[in-house]
């Protein structure tokens, strides 16, 4: 179970992304990431190449739906050098883009609006996740917090009975929801917000409540 840091808030990337993981790339945290909103393409590629530098993982994340969108966000990620791609719908188009050049994982079930919502039974999720993966995805962007129903048993059913690498993207905001994580150990899930929100430390900085967090994390290893 991977912690992947999101230098993003409010859906979108810090406009200070570059010198917040510059204080914080000491720290045992290997995966990082951010979205395709909040920062001009150079300062994205100077952010990218200085998290390879610091030996780290990177994701782009990215909320879009329509073929075009997909497309244009999967040349982002290579052109900027992403190891991979998380989000977007698939199409085949992406899907041969990025075959054997990044990793791609997509969201699944039935995905819109922005901030992202996730509708559609627990078993058409499922399916759906099932699907993708025979066109080819490495993974899967699980959006399960966002989902319109039970979400706690989307992720007990989805890690159960999905065999793909799955994050689950957003909403672990405090020690129970790191618990169930551990509990149902998917491939990663992403913190962003609870650390600019500075849930484990109100008066500390966002290093502090990273700190804190992958200190927790520790015990699981």
């Amino acid at each position: 179970m991977n912690l992947i840091v999101m230098l993003t808030h409010n859906d979108q990337t810090v406009k200070d992304a570059i010198d917040v993981f510059e204080s914080c790339k000491d720290l045992k945290v290997k995966h990082w990431g951010f979205k395709n909103i909040g920062l001009p393409v150079p300062q994205m590629k100077i952010l990218v190449e200085n998290m390879k530098k610091a030996k780290k993982t990177t994701y782009l994340e990215v909320v879009t739906y329509t073929e075009k969108e997909c497309l244009e966000a999967a040349k982002l990620a290579m052109d900027c050098g992403f190891d991979c791609l998380m989000g977007t719908l698939y199409f085949p188009s992406v899907g041969a883009l990025v075959k054997n050049k990044i990793k791609y994982f997509p969201f699944c079930g039935k995905v819109w609006d922005n901030p992202s919502i996730l509708g559609g039974t627990i078993d058409e999720i499922i399916a759906d996740a099932n699907r993708l993966k025979k066109l080819g995805a490495d993974g899967i962007d699980l959006l399960a917090y966002r989902y319109t129903d039970d979400a706690v048993e989307l992720i007990k059913r989805f890690t159960r009975e999905v065999d793909l690498p799955t994050v689950i993207a957003g909403s672990i905001n405090d020690f129970g929801r790191m618990d169930f994580m551990h509990e149902v150990d998917p491939f990663g899930f992403t913190m962003g917000s609870a650390l600019f929100n500075k849930n484990f430390k109100k008066d500390g900085s966002f290093r502090d409540n990273l700190k804190i967090v992958a200190d927790y994390l520790e015990k699981f290893n």
